[in-house]
């Protein structure tokens, strides 16, 4: 684990669609930093006791969103922790609000095809679940991008490297803006 030389490095936050390797990336990033991962779908997840799919089941989208924005919150008032964003998380101007004020946010710049390859067959992703999963993410894409680009401080395309070489290249990036 690396020294304190990071400690006074801002939180780190992964935006970007599903399937872009916020996750994986996340954690290399977290390990490197010597730091805390988190993820907001799977805090979403402990803080209910109950799946994502379940609770777009029951109240929807909109109930989902609303869970998400509170998790949001507390998790950027926490200090030296890495955090992977769900996909939609941008949607709302407060999330965005959030993220781009108390932190860096980083945008995982995935294109729809390695999405669809990375995607297809997890059916945890509700909105997925339709009969073109291929459309419903260029779709999602063309919504998202701009507020993706919007909050982001920096942009790193994912179809660079492995998840590794990504979390190098976003710590190599910040190192060279910050330090």
């Amino acid at each position: 684990m690396p020294s304190n030389e990071f400690s006074s490095l801002p939180n780190i936050y992964l935006v970007g669609p599903m399937g872009a390797g916020k996750t994986t990336v996340g954690r290399h990033l977290a390990d490197l930093l010597g730091r805390q991962f988190l993820d907001s779908d799977h805090e979403i997840e402990r803080k209910t006791g109950a799946s994502i799919p379940w609770i777009f089941e029951k109240e929807g989208e909109i109930g989902f969103r609303s869970r998400e924005t509170a998790v949001i919150d507390d998790l950027t008032t926490l200090s030296n922790i890495v955090v992977a964003t769900g996909g939609g998380a941008v949607t709302q101007a407060i999330n965005r609000d959030f993220l781009k004020q108390r932190g860096i946010v980083i945008y995982l710049y995935t294109p729809v095809e390695i999405q669809l390859q990375r995607t297809y067959r997890d059916k945890n992703r509700p909105l997925l679940q339709v009969e073109n999963p291929e459309q419903k993410l260029k779709d999602l894409l063309a919504i998202r991008d701009p507020m993706y680009r919007a909050v982001a401080h920096y942009i790193i395309e994912t179809n660079q490297g492995a998840a590794r070489d990504l979390a190098l290249r976003i710590l190599h990036l910040i190192e060279t803006e910050m330090l």
